[in-house]
């Protein structure tokens, strides 16, 4: 049987360290498995070139640059001029274990899927506020792991931090759409109607620094919740009531607050409760209790910030009837 190639697709913007140290963690790869690197320049002005030019010499790179058209779009780029027939996407702020393509190739190889997801993780060298966001991004008490942490593989919708796609279903897809964020869960939805299976390789897992501050990081939730509706109106059959889960905790936060300065305690002490068991979780994972309080004020960014994206799209979606693109233009390419 002919050997998988996989070729990396990584978009980057303005983004050469990152370039580099993702490089770096390529060249500690195991094994022997065939893979290429095509690195899609979406108009930046620091550009990776002369970063992606040290590496030449180790590693089977590919350098392209273009007009700025997002990253959905660079990455469709990528995969028109990639050379392999399985594509792995990545976004620029990660690192690799040694162990990656290996995992992956092992899964394939003995159980194929067009598309696959993987987890991220939290690097020892991170900094305490990236640990924190991680811990907010992917715990189960936070997320209900859908960025990886769940147990049901099956229809699991892969993030482009961390994804795989083979030829036939980017060709049968399209790939990419001009939405984003949200552009990912959107072509794994549109691939589910093509006929097409994606599943979680949970041993797959990549380092993912999110390169963000609080006003970044809530901005950026703040946009997931957004999309959420807009995606909903799309794929009907992906609707599903743990979306509103944010929404309900903070206006749920608020009127428990309001409450208590009536004596009324009770509503309070059920969020006291629930920080308590994040604190706790946090803290075990990560061994650190600055990260364990700053953990805590990611996860009440990340609700609020997502439950009012979410509000907000839903009203003028549903209640106003505004058609996404006029609603949110700073959304789409």
């Amino acid at each position: 049987m002919k050997a998988t190639v996989f070729s990396f697709i990584i978009p980057v913007y303005n983004r050469p360290d990152e370039i580099k140290e993702l490089l770096e963690s390529f060249s500690k790869f195991d094994g022997h498995s065939p893979y290429e690197i095509v690195i899609v320049e979406d108009g930046s002005t620091q550009t990776s070139k002369e970063v992606v030019e040290r590496f030449q010499d180790q590693l089977d790179i590919s350098y392209y640059f273009k007009s700025n058209s997002g990253p959905g779009d660079s990455r469709n780029y990528g995969m028109r001029n990639a050379k392999g027939d399985y594509f792995i996407i990545l976004d620029s702020d990660v690192i690799l274990p040694p162990n990656y393509l290996t995992a992956v190739k092992q899964f394939l190889d003995t159980t194929y899927y067009d598309c696959f997801g993987g987890p991220d993780a939290a690097h020892s060298t991170f900094s305490n506020l990236q640990k924190a966001i991680n811990f907010a991004m992917t715990s189960f008490i936070t997320t209900g792991g859908i960025r990886g942490g769940k147990q049901k593989l099956e229809d699991f919708q892969p993030r482009s931090f961390n994804m795989g796609l083979s030829k036939k279903a980017f060709l049968a897809s399209g790939g990419f759409g001009k939405i984003h964020p949200g552009e990912d869960p959107d072509l794994s939805l549109r691939l589910h109607k093509l006929g097409f299976k994606t599943t979680l390789i949970q041993t797959a897992v990549v380092f993912h620094k999110r390169r963000i501050s609080w006003s970044k990081f809530y901005k950026q939730v703040n946009k997931f919740g957004m999309v959420r509706p807009i995606l909903n109106q799309w794929h009907p059959e992906s609707k599903s009531i743990v979306y509103w889960f944010p929404s309900v905790f903070s206006l749920g936060l608020i009127v428990a607050i309001i409450m208590s300065l009536f004596q009324l305690y009770l509503p309070l002490y059920f969020y006291g409760l629930y920080f308590a068991i994040a604190f706790v979780l946090a803290l075990i994972s990560n061994k650190s209790l600055s990260v364990a309080i700053q953990a805590l004020v990611a996860i009440v960014i990340q609700f609020f910030g997502y439950g009012y994206g979410f509000l907000k799209s839903t009203f003028s979606l549903v209640v106003f009837g505004k058609n996404p693109k006029e609603a949110f233009p700073h959304l789409f390419f």
